[in-house]
């Protein structure tokens, strides 16, 4: 079975039942890194689409030992023998360093290296332009979506306005190579 077709499994088996919004969310960005995925070489594109499918896969109930879903995700990911790198983009995505920091659990996130390469941009722009119900939307709206999800003296919402200035710029720097490769990924 290949990589993709594998996070795709996982993914249903742990998030279609329990989780059928994050589910949504997960597929959607997928489809998003499918439009990054020509910037990339093939094993690349594999990559890319499997930590989009797999980056939010720590918050099946059954997975959730921290209680933060990157690590989580990342833990069970090591635990399925796959790529260390394939781990450390579920770790590190979406700037997860920084509430990681927030939790106390920065030391436990240090086992898996953040990249930061296109790739990494590339997930984080798929992750930040990607409705919970897995639409395509833009940044600013994500994470103010996001702050109004979780309410204004919530962790989540003091770390994505700490994040908000790695995150956009990750999704510019996205775009910009997108718009290079004459790729429209504005389509829905």
């Amino acid at each position: 079975m290949d990589l993709v077709s594998w996070a795709t499994h996982a993914v249903d088996d742990a998030l279609a039942e329990s989780l059928p919004r994050r589910f949504a969310h997960v597929l959607g960005v997928g489809a998003r890194a499918q439009l990054a995925a020509p910037l990339f070489d093939s094993q690349d594109q594999d990559v890319l689409v499997a930590a989009a499918l797999l980056h939010d896969i720590g918050y099946a109930p059954h997975l959730a030992h921290t209680g933060f879903h990157p690590l989580d995700g990342a833990q069970f990911l090591t635990g399925s023998s796959v790529d260390v790198r394939l781990c450390a983009l579920v770790a590190h995505h979406s700037c997860a360093y920084l509430e990681a920091e927030l939790r106390g659990l920065s030391a436990q996130l240090a086992k898996w290296v953040d990249e930061c390469t296109a790739l990494r941009d590339a997930l984080w722009w798929a992750d930040m332009t990607t409705t919970p119900d897995g639409e395509p939307t833009n940044v600013l709206d994500r994470i103010g979506e996001i702050e109004k999800r979780y309410g204004p003296e919530d962790l989540v919402t003091f770390f994505i306005r700490q994040a908000k200035p790695e995150l956009v710029g990750a999704v510019e720097r996205t775009e910009e190579r997108l718009r290079a490769a004459g790729v429209d990924y504005t389509a829905k």
